[in-house]
């Protein structure tokens, strides 16, 4: 008996400890916290999946209508530039090769070039998104695509570069699926430890 009475208060202490601990507090910018959260995801996954396609595979579509992998590593860089430029007054620089050269023939540059680039633009969104809070997500920027202008919401812009990320993502997940390699996100997750599922 006087086990059993031990063993239940080794196990109430623990839980009786937890909780008194206050709960955390929700992050200070909880909107502008998930976009983060999501972006930096989904840079992270794409960003593996370009590592880990062979550069063989750059001129692969599944169709002739369809964009090459090497084409939309450039359209990538190209949009991240468009829609972080909007998140606040920092602006990402680029050289003249990478603004006045059609994505067309961008595409077929080597693989660590676009790579490299792709990822450059990932590191200027990152610190872009640095300059926004909750409050600034109502405030307006211009959007400049072609010849067009228009005022839009921050907040527009930075849903606009989630979405465009997810669906390039899952554009080339399935472009590497047709090649027989995995994406980022189907590759075994580790278990944690202790071999607990």
């Amino acid at each position: 008996m006087k086990i059993l009475t031990a063993a239940a208060i080794l196990l109430a202490v623990p839980l009786a400890l937890e909780a008194q601990q206050p709960p955390a507090a929700p992050p200070a910018n909880p909107v502008m916290a998930a976009f983060r959260g999501r972006t930096l995801t989904l840079q992270r996954n794409i960003a593996q999946a370009f590592d880990s396609i062979p550069e063989s595979k750059f001129g692969y579509k599944p169709t002739a209508a369809q964009l090459t992998i090497g084409y939309i590593a450039a359209h990538l860089a190209n949009d991240n530039y468009l829609f972080c430029n909007a998140f606040g007054a920092m602006k990402g620089t680029r050289a003249a090769e990478d603004t006045a050269t059609a994505d067309s023939v961008k595409a077929k540059w080597p693989k660590a070039k676009l790579v490299s680039q792709l990822k450059e633009s990932f590191s200027f969104c990152e610190k872009a998104l640095d300059q926004l809070d909750d409050g600034k997500l109502g405030e307006q920027t211009e959007l400049k695509f072609g010849n067009n202008t228009r005022q839009v919401s921050r907040a527009a812009m930075v849903l606009g570069h989630a979405l465009d990320m997810a669906d390039h993502y899952s554009q080339i997940a399935n472009y590497m699926r047709l090649n027989n390699i995995l994406p980022p996100t189907a590759l075994p997750r580790p278990r944690p430890a202790g071999g607990a599922p």
